[in-house]
């Protein structure tokens, strides 16, 4: 284990959604424990995140938003089937079973991802070396071929695909949630393929699911990356990943670190959401910038990039 090089991706998701966010975001890059964001380009603090990212010069990517808040493509802000009847995206799970009933028009989904894309090249003065999807929306059925789409259009090399060793034993995960988890996870392992003849990219290994909100520990996440390590040297690699190149395996850690929002402000158009206001995003602060974390990685070979550095 010890002598395998490690290249270890920790995104910060959500920059943008509101200036406690990105403080608590830059805070964390700067104290060496996030080497990489995902910027929410519909988010309320979005040009001030691109601004501090050019600032510190933090690698920022896309965090692609269908489900919350509203469009940034001005001709799908009235009247449009990403819409609820209150003239916002249809949320979380209201999405996924818009989309089950066949009621999303993906000609729009696609409008709105190169929206996206161009708001981003905007805001920062470059296109997103890697984009993701908020909520996993990414990796839904259709969606996942619009979305490999739009980034074989761009030129966008990287994204993400989740699907995370060992989740499966993670018993203090509620039922409720697992349910949701393994559903991105099987939506995962159907997208495998699309994104790879569409020529895209993506770490060998993903960990965040378990480890997020009130579950991160300075142990949930060394148990979670020697896992992962395990899963991808102690036999044949999962089917999500390639073949490890040469010695080095990448890994990406998902996080949502910042100061809980405090409400009006934030939010991606309708105020921000209940995990954004909670204690559990500072306690992912508190726990990133433990010193003993920082420590672990270069005991174990573990080097922190970003998409850029693959």
């Amino acid at each position: 284990l010890r002598m395998l090089q490690v290249k270890l991706i920790i995104t910060g998701d959500d920059f943008g959604y509101c200036p406690r966010r990105n403080q608590g975001i830059v805070d964390c890059f700067l104290a060496g424990a996030v080497s990489n964001v995902s910027l929410l380009v519909n988010g309320s603090a979005a040009a001030d995140a691109a601004k501090l990212a050019r600032r510190y010069n933090i690698p920022i990517g896309l965090h692609a938003n269908l489900s919350e808040g509203s469009p940034v493509c001005e001709l799908l802000k009235t009247n449009s089937s990403l819409l609820n009847q209150d003239g916002f995206f249809h949320g979380k799970m209201g999405f996924r079973t818009a989309l089950s009933k066949g009621l999303l028009n993906m000609s729009e989904v696609k409008q709105e991802l190169k929206a996206q894309v161009e708001l981003f090249h905007e805001l920062t003065g470059h296109l997103p070396p890697h984009m993701d999807g908020h909520q996993h929306v990414h990796v839904l059925p259709e969606v996942r071929h619009v979305f490999a789409e739009v980034l074989e259009e761009y030129g966008i090399k990287y994204t993400r695909v989740p699907i995370e060793p060992g989740l499966h034993n993670c018993d203090w995960i509620p039922p409720s949630l697992m349910d949701f988890y393994l559903g991105v996870e099987e939506d995962s392992f159907n997208t495998v393929d699309v994104f790879t003849k569409h020529g895209i990219r993506w770490p060998d290994i993903y960990i965040g699911l378990s480890t997020m909100g009130k579950n991160m520990s300075v142990s949930s996440i060394w148990s979670a990356i020697d896992s992962a390590i395990l899963e991808v040297t102690g036999r044949a690699a999962p089917p999500a990943a390639p073949a490890p190149q040469g010695r080095a395996v990448t890994i990406e850690l998902m996080v949502h670190p910042g100061y809980p929002s405090v409400p009006p402000v934030g939010g991606c158009g309708e105020g921000p959401d209940d995990f954004s206001q909670s204690w559990e995003r500072l306690h992912e602060l508190q726990t990133l910038i433990k010193p003993e974390l920082q420590s672990h990685y270069k005991s174990r070979n573990i080097q922190l990039c970003s998409f850029k550095d693959l």
